[in-house]
């Protein structure tokens, strides 16, 4: 009896646990979602992939944002540029942290480029939690008469 319930307890909390991971995308799929939405420039469902409380972090420096009122400051002004548009270089998965090397096309105040960026994505529960940026150097497209 007592080996039969041991058993089924197990049954049990394998199915609980494997519930539990299925209820929630996983991380490298919600950065994959987040992606997709920052391309399109579709900043309701570029905020769905974080959680309320988020903080984006320049590395070295300190929080630049936090949370979706801030984000929601921030981005609206960035998704203006009908250029923006992010790549992935490379992606890697370890656990619940997602590190992608991004080629950004934009516009900046001197004209059209792009910029390489690393962020280093936290996922908890389905949800970006924290990011951390180091951004690169803007490259200027060249100019016809240069």
């Amino acid at each position: 009896m007592t080996t039969r319930l041991t058993i089924t307890a197990a049954l049990v909390l394998a199915g609980m646990l494997a519930g539990a991971a299925a209820e929630h995308p996983s991380p490298e799929a919600v950065v994959q979602t987040q992606l997709e939405a920052y391309n399109a420039r579709n900043l309701e469902a570029f905020l769905a992939t974080y959680a309320e409380d988020a903080e984006l972090t320049d590395l070295p420096g300190g929080v630049f944002a936090r949370g979706h009122v801030d984000m929601r400051e921030r981005y609206t002004k960035t998704f203006a540029d009908p250029t923006l548009h992010a790549e992935i270089v490379k992606r890697i998965v370890v656990g619940n942290t997602v590190v992608d090397h991004e080629r950004v096309r934009r516009r900046f105040p001197e004209g059209p480029g792009t910029l390489d960026a690393i962020a280093i994505y936290a996922v908890e529960t389905g949800r970006i939690t924290r990011v951390w940026f180091r951004v690169g150097e803007r490259k200027l497209d060249a100019t016809p008469d240069s």
